[in-house]
């Protein structure tokens, strides 16, 4: 059941009258949660009932300079239709691209770093490794402290932990002045081989909070406590960089959330698929920059579980990026490195590292706000820059005069200008014609037409050959996947995107347009940890390793404390483990048991048993180790499930809203398009193409060699089709 406000289903789908929004509601509590997804274009909103499963969203335009002005207008916007809820809501489920704006944008607080004498240019010198052998002039991000405000102490941790050299407290306190001279509003620390005894960041850490109390201060061993000296170095300056205005961005939403009668708690999505406090954001900001985008994943990997579709890819596409993820057997791919911040967007190597779990996501493409124009070359190319939400693309009418992929696709035919979220925000299709036709028709000797079906057919090319390269990667197939499309421009383009890379088949869940903040309630309670510490199996305590993992597991519980729930915490162990003198670690999932209960010869068959699925062999004479023990912390999952449409049967004629002149990726030419309300639709009902299947929040598109399908749960399936099938 969803309630049909500003882009929500409407009274069709509950099968009853609509109520009146200013009935009031009754009194009782934890009634309701919601979602909240700030993109780079639009602020997405979802309410749920979860006393009916009734579902009501929104949308408003994303306030780049405060995005939480757009948390309120959204919210205010939503209890104009359902008043009285916020006092009654159980929590509140946040995502955000605040902390990865920032440090794209390079607006984070001004940072010092303490490091080891001799490691001040880890960050510049990094692993000395070129993305591009054949450029002599490819360039790198610039590190997020400059020289001038990284200093070094004279102190010494060996590998195994033994104090070398003792740290030199009054050189310390010397360092914190100069740096506090120079203005600094965070300081990083990262000292060599502190993860294995981090004494000295310890002491450095008291004498800080001794002196400067008020400074910003992000330590390696709680941030990172693994090896790879410019990982951690990397991923604690960068948790530093953006702490500040990370604390002052939720302390601001907290306050301005309660002032709007909103007393309980408040979760932030994470990069690695879970949710978790407000406390734990402020600390870990670094655990956040990937919180939207991985909702859509998490989201996603509910449904093919439901569903049981074993091979699914997510997509999805929004105003400013399209992201991907392959999801296999069920599950979402995890892994410990990422990069922000590229100089080419699409070449590993020329980010900035960032060293914490993250959903496997793949950038893929540009955004419906990504602007095309002409290259340096006389060629046509479509982002990375983006309208974003002000001044927005050309048909925005907020004094955008540059083409982008929401023009192209106004031009098209594939959107309503005067249905653009169900008619709140009417689109004027002849400033995007006129963008075009000066931009990129013009310089291109075509139309404006022609321009158009060039950005988009460029667009779903480039996302297509990404995709098809990530598949791959993941040993999958684009012939058997299902295409789960997300985002206010994911269901414009998947069939665009699915024809070019040979997937059979789409699925457009309900509430698409809004499926990362609806992701929110599919996502656990639950945070991840690492503790390297290197030892082969032969000499390997086991008692030790126990220990070790009980310790991590404690700090884990604690942080899920922080989430003000009392439930049952579970642990899911995860060794990290390598040949001797090999440089990359294999992840090995362990049962749940007192690790002292393991023999050295079941650890090593496991090792050797995955290694060889991974790569086809493995080498039973060469000696392993340990390198880095992972605990996921999580709490119960709570049950979250689509409910049913109520309308069980219908006429398709009583679907149709009208007909549209769109654009024919297969004839290329303009063909009558029969438009259906998304909203009327009901179990069985199948469309063939050329069908567009409009709803407030985005627009679907069904080629003429497509057609689609409604299940019970209002979910559309698309099915392309070949000839002899």
């Amino acid at each position: 059941m969803v309630n049909v406000e500003n882009g929500s289903m409407n009274k069709e789908r509950k099968g009853s009258e609509e109520p009146n929004p200013q009935s009031p509601i009754p009194n009782s509590q934890s009634v309701y949660r919601l979602g909240c997804d700030i993109g780079g274009t639009f602020t997405d909103f979802v309410l749920v009932n979860d006393h009916t499963g009734e579902f009501t969203i929104n949308k408003c335009l994303t306030t780049p300079g405060d995005p939480s002005d757009a948390v309120e207008q959204g919210i205010q916007e939503l209890l104009e239709r359902t008043p009285g809820f916020m006092p009654q809501i159980e929590e509140i489920i946040h995502g955000t691209t605040l902390v990865i704006n920032a440090i794209i944008e390079r607006k984070g607080a001004k940072t010092g770093l303490i490091t080891t004498r001799g490691f001040r240019d880890v960050l510049e010198l990094g692993r000395e490794l070129r993305y591009d052998a054949y450029d002599i002039f490819s360039e790198y991000p610039l590190p997020l402290v400059p020289r001038s405000l990284r200093h070094e102490v004279s102190e010494r941790i060996t590998v195994d932990g033994r104090v070398l050299e003792d740290l030199d407290e009054l050189e310390v306190r010397r360092v914190l002045g100069n740096l506090l001279e120079l203005g600094i509003e965070s300081l990083a620390v990262c000292l060599i081989n502190s993860y294995e005894n981090p004494v000295h960041e310890k002491a450095i850490q008291d004498l800080i909070q001794q002196a400067a109390p008020d400074l910003s201060l992000s330590t390696s061993f709680e941030v990172l406590p693994q090896i790879r000296e410019y990982e951690r170095t990397c991923t604690t300056v960068t948790n530093a960089y953006v702490k500040p205005i990370t604390a002052k961005y939720l302390a601001k939403l907290s306050s301005r959330l309660e002032s709007l009668g909103f007393k309980c708690k408040l979760f932030i999505m994470l990069s690695s698929g879970g949710i978790t406090s407000v406390e734990t954001a402020r600390k870990f900001p670094v655990r956040i920059i990937e919180s939207g985008p991985t909702a859509a994943v998490i989201a996603s990997q509910h449904y093919g579980r439901m569903f049981q579709v074993k091979d699914m890819f997510c997509f999805d596409m929004g105003g400013t990026t399209a992201k991907s993820c392959l999801i296999q057997k069920g599950q979402a791919g995890l892994v410990s490195t990422f990069e922000v911040g590229r100089v080419q967007r699409f070449k590993k190597g020329s980010g900035l590292p960032i060293q914490v779990p993250v959903v496997d996501l793949m950038e893929i493409g540009a955004g419906g706000g990504s602007i095309a124009k002409m290259s340096k070359m006389g060629l046509l190319q479509v982002g990375p820059e983006s309208a974003g939400a002000d001044p927005g693309p050309a048909c925005y009418g907020r004094g955008g005069e540059n083409p982008t992929v929401t023009d192209a696709d106004l031009v098209l035919g594939y959107l309503d200008p005067d249905y653009f979220l169900g008619g709140t925000m009417p689109l004027d299709k002849a400033a995007s014609e006129k963008a075009l036709e000066e931009k990129v028709a013009k310089p291109l000797g075509t139309t404006a037409v022609g321009a158009a079906f060039g950005i988009h057919d460029l667009i779903n090319e480039t996302m297509a050959a990404a995709a098809k390269t990530h598949i791959a990667e993941k040993a999958g197939n684009p012939n058997i996947v299902t295409i789960s499309a997300f985002g206010g421009a994911g269901p414009v383009h998947a069939y665009g995107l699915a024809k070019k890379i040979g997937a059979p088949r789409i699925l457009v869940p309900p509430l698409a347009g809004v499926g990362s903040a609806l992701g929110f309630f599919t996502a656990p309670v639950a945070f991840d940890l690492t503790r390297s510490h290197r030892v082969t199996l032969d000499d390997a305590d086991f008692d030790e390793i126990e220990h070790l993992f009980k310790e991590i597991e404690e700090e884990g519980a604690a942080i899920l404390q922080q989430a003000g729930k009392d439930e049952t915490v579970t642990f899911e162990r995860t060794l990290m483990m390598r040949f001797v003198g090999q440089g990359a670690e294999t992840d090995i999932r362990v049962e749940k048991r007192s690790f002292n209960q393991w023999e050295k010869v079941q650890i090593r068959a496991l090792f050797d048993g995955v290694y060889k699925k991974l790569y086809g062999r493995t080498y039973p004479e060469t000696p392993v180790e340990f390198v880095t023990f992972k605990v996921r912390a999580s709490l119960p999952e709570r049950e979250f499930r689509i409910p049913p449409l109520q309308q069980t049967t219908g006429k398709l004629t009583d679907c149709i809203k009208g007909e549209r002149r769109a654009f024919s990726l297969v004839r290329k030419a303009y063909l009558p398009f029969t438009v259906y309300d998304r909203f009327k639709l009901f179990p069985g009902a199948v469309m063939k193409g050329p069908a567009i299947i409009e709803e407030k929040e985005s627009t679907i598109i069904v080629g003429e060699d497509a057609q689609a399908g409604v299940d019970e749960y209002g979910f559309v399936w698309i099915d392309l089709l070949t000839e002899g099938r």
